[in-house]
């Protein structure tokens, strides 16, 4: 057996100097170097190979000649160091000598005065494949303001780290007639198992957009590889996003960010485990492992968050462990945990409020819909159809196939 090609992501393969793409061997970099580029990135983007490892991508692409004018930065900031939800300010890259604005500031798009100086933009940051992480809204926003100001698009694809496997998909679907925000502004899944390029060209297609899009694929990729079979670095995309079983956890636990309860931000494992100073985690642990939920075990822990809900406080927690990642369904596994600690805990457990002025609520917001959490709230709801139910993202597959790129 023949050992399997290095994964290439869409910088490497328009840098790779050996590409076996035609279409791609010197015409595209040929094309960007006689424009004026305006590039979306952070510093979790990175090349894979070429033209050395984990290179900036702004860096890549300066180094090979591309005319970089302005660079755009998403949540989290250039750095990808900037705490979730905190305004980003523009500023000035050290690495590249060029003009940073925030995409996560005073606006979510570029300016039609910031966009006139460019003629062609460009899309490279690392997404993890939840609905509820905000990069690819930044995304849907270009793709709006690109179409509206008539300048092309180019996304330099990377994998989905979770893969890109149909059957993994989980919902819900998100009501975009109920709910539309910046975790959440179109009618997807939460687990939505496509790449950013394949998100990009059926958005651009749905919604009517007619952007000039290009996507630059991802090489010696398959949708049913996960993170580790690529045998790459994980980079973390965010300051709470460090690890692959991070990201995969992330899709259940992070729906606890609606709730009163800790998703484990303030310690070394964020979004691997919840819990507060009342929880009873022994009973809770008992109680979760007892569903018997595949691919996914719990462990009771205590912890104390030094920043982020009961910071400096001694917390009791659950925290979940991945048995089988192909087995696991996190969104099911969040939402099963969370029906139990909403019914142990009748008197300590509480939702909280969106941060913006809005009839649904926080989770409500990352949910998807708005009868979730009101059925959550009726007496002794564990019902496992119901979540099996919630989960399903009805004809989601057949949607996305005509925009894959992968087998």
């Amino acid at each position: 057996m023949q050992p399997k090609a290095q994964v290439l992501f869409g910088i490497d393969h328009l840098l790779n100097p050996d590409s076996s793409s035609e279409s791609l061997s010197g015409e595209k970099l040929a094309q960007l170097k006689r424009l004026r580029i305006g590039l979306v990135t952070n510093d979790a983007a990175t090349t894979a190979r070429f033209p050395a490892p984990l290179m900036p991508t702004r860096l890549a692409l300066q180094q090979a000649g591309v005319n970089l004018v302005a660079l755009f930065s998403p949540e989290h900031g250039l750095a990808a160091n900037a705490a979730e939800g905190i305004s980003v300010a523009n500023q000035h890259d050290p690495l590249t000598g060029l003009p940073v604005y925030s995409l996560y500031g005073a606006t979510q798009r570029p300016t039609p005065q910031q966009l006139s100086t460019i003629d062609l933009l460009l899309f490279d940051i690392p997404d993890i494949g939840a609905r509820f992480y905000t990069y690819i809204w930044t995304l849907s926003h270009l793709l709006e303001a690109c179409a509206a100001a008539q300048l092309p698009l180019w996304v330099l694809d990377r994998p989905n780290p979770l893969s890109g496997n149909l059957a993994h998909i989980e919902g819900p679907m998100l009501n975009e007639e109920q709910i539309s925000s910046f975790v959440g502004r179109w009618s997807i899944p939460v687990r939505h198992s496509l790449t950013i390029g394949e998100l990009a060209r059926l958005w651009n297609a749905e919604r009517g957009l007619q952007v000039d899009l290009t996507v630059i694929p991802v090489q010696n990729w398959q949708r049913a590889d996960s993170w580790p079979a690529t045998r790459l670095p994980f980079i973390p995309p965010s300051p709470n996003m460090p690890t692959y079983e991070t990201a995969l956890l992330y899709m259940g636990l992070c729906l606890f960010e609606g709730t009163n309860l800790s998703e484990g931000r303030g310690t070394a494992t964020p979004f691997r485990l919840i819990g507060a100073p009342w929880l009873d985690s022994v009973g809770l642990t008992v109680a979760f492992n007892g569903l018997a939920l595949p691919g996914i075990r719990a462990r009771a822990v205590h912890f104390t968050p030094h920043a982020s809900k009961y910071r400096g406080q001694l917390c009791q927690g659950v925290m979940l462990h991945l048995l089988d990642a192909e087995l696991a369904r996190p969104v099911a596994a969040g939402l099963h945990l969370l029906t139990l600690i909403r019914h142990w805990h009748p008197q300590n457990f509480a939702w909280l409020p969106t941060p913006t002025p809005t009839q649904a609520q926080h989770f409500d917001c990352l949910i998807g819909q708005l009868e979730i959490r009101r059925a959550l709230d009726q007496p002794k709801n564990e019902n496992k159809m119901a979540i099996t139910a919630w989960t399903a993202a009805a004809d989601w597959a057949n949607r996305s196939a005509p925009f894959l790129l992968y087998p």
